[in-house]
């Protein structure tokens, strides 16, 4: 039978087993294998929560993964009800489907199935395994093998093997929401009750205020995350959470205080931010670098491919550093806006552009003050940009003429797909954003901006303004 028309049946087969729950529920033990997955999408995103936790008990693989699949109502419901499938601590399940379920992955948005393809008994059975935590199932299976070939068996190691450990791979927020402290202190009591046989991998942690979440920190294995988002700390907290979380691919700091930002703090940030070898992603938003960027670009890793700088008031001496150094040839996305380095000399942007050209995908340079004769003075450089997919320029003061002679030279530039321009100075009764936006010439604008395009044969390509 053709491959889609058998996914289209047991799509269908699920649908028909969720109209009766019980019924369902008392079927899983029969269950065929290739009916799991079609059955727990479909329970997932219907919101199902008996027939997920049931599910969940007898899952004949040995990954589970939530990947693309999302719910925006009872969301904290639906994990829960997925978590309460596991089996803590782990028993054998009279179904003789085997392996059990090992790793439950509860992260959005990944690039993989609902479970991993098996390859055998090798292990690792999963390629999301916890690779760095010593209490991840890579890593008690390591020793588990090291002890099997030094002959060691006694008592202990024995109960330890008799509980196979589970990973539970989670995003968290921690923020002041009831229900997202309901749901941490939920995950908290699933640990407890493991004994240790349940390891919380916590990948993607955003704090959004550093004081209120001190307890559930300590709680945490810090080691695991490689993303991490903070705001609303002090800068030596930051450095101190940094201390425990060295595998680091992505930070974001933002409204980090002013006045932790000086002298010995940040020398002390700036050597734990050195220490960070997988970083690929700097994201600092309300960050005082003025005249400072070349000591943070010093302790950053060469193979950085994203730095967003906004409102970290960045000086043109900075963006003359920034061009001159190793990240420069690397980098895919880069974010300026908000910093004016446009007040005085464009040349040390120009350079930077150069230097970017050949990598760069996605560029922000809104609220920059640039002028008709910054923006015509780097044009030939930004041309340049081959890879360019995404530009945001909104928010700088430019005319319609340079507007247009901008759309054209950048019409060849076949990857850029999406642009962000702003509104052109005439819209405006006064030149200030703030000021009185003139509809009708807006309009204008936007229907000269949708004819040129038609005009270059660039109708795959969007440009749009803040004001759409």
């Amino acid at each position: 039978m053709h491959q889609k028309a058998t996914a289209t049946l047991l799509d269908l087969a699920a649908r028909s087993l969720l109209s009766n729950e019980p019924a369902a529920i008392r079927a899983l033990e029969e269950l065929p294998r290739d009916l799991f997955d079609p059955l727990f999408i479909a329970a997932f995103l219907g919101g199902h929560k008996k027939i997920l936790t049931a599910m969940v008990r007898v899952w004949p693989f040995c990954c589970l993964h939530v990947g693309t699949l999302s719910v925006r109502e009872s969301y904290y419901e639906i994990v829960e009800a997925v978590i309460d499938g596991l089996q803590i601590p782990p028993v054998q399940s009279p179904s003789s489907w085997g392996p059990k379920l090992r790793i439950l992955d509860l992260r959005q948005d990944l690039d993989c199935e609902t479970t991993c393809l098996e390859t055998g008994t090798t292990f690792p059975f999963c390629f999301q395994c916890c690779i760095y935590s010593r209490h991840s199932i890579l890593k008690l299976e390591e020793a588990r093998h090291s002890v099997r070939c030094l002959g060691i068996v006694n008592s202990e190691s024995e109960l330890q093997s008799a509980q196979e450990p589970m990973e539970l791979l989670v995003d968290l927020s921690l923020s002041d929401t009831l229900r997202a402290k309901q749901f941490l202190s939920f995950l908290r009591s699933k640990v407890e009750q493991s004994v240790g046989s349940l390891h919380l991998c916590c990948r993607g942690l955003q704090i959004d205020k550093m004081s209120a979440h001190r307890s559930i920190l300590q709680f945490l294995d810090l080691g695991c995350i490689d993303h991490l988002d903070v705001g609303e700390a002090d800068l030596s907290e930051v450095t101190t959470l940094l201390a425990r979380t060295i595998h680091l691919d992505s930070l974001s700091l933002y409204n980090i205080a002013f006045k932790s930002c000086q002298r010995k703090n940040f020398r002390t940030f700036l050597n734990r931010l050195g220490r960070l070898d997988n970083l690929q992603k700097l994201i600092l938003s309300f960050f005082h670098l003025t005249d400072q960027l070349h000591k943070l670009l010093r302790v950053l890793p060469p193979q950085l491919d994203t730095l967003c700088l906004p409102l970290c008031g960045l000086s043109d001496r900075d963006v003359t550093v920034l061009s001159q150094s190793s990240q420069a040839t690397h980098l895919r996305l880069l974010n300026l806006s908000d910093n004016q380095i446009f007040s005085e000399d464009y040349e040390p942007f120009q350079t930077l552009l150069e230097k970017v050209s050949g990598t760069l995908q996605h560029l922000e340079m809104s609220n920059c003050l640039i002028t008709d004769s910054a923006l015509s003075a780097v044009l030939p450089a930004l041309s340049q940009c081959s890879h360019l997919r995404v530009l945001s320029f909104a928010f700088n003061p430019i005319t319609m003429p340079v507007l247009t002679s901008l759309l054209q030279h950048l019409a060849s530039l076949m990857e850029l797909k999406h642009a962000v321009y702003p509104v052109p100075v005439h819209c405006y009764e006064q030149w200030n954003f703030r000021g009185t936006l003139d509809p009708r010439k807006l309009a204008e604008v936007q229907a000269q901006v949708k004819a040129m395009l038609q005009a270059v044969q660039r109708d795959d390509m969007t440009w749009t303004t803040c004001a759409e």
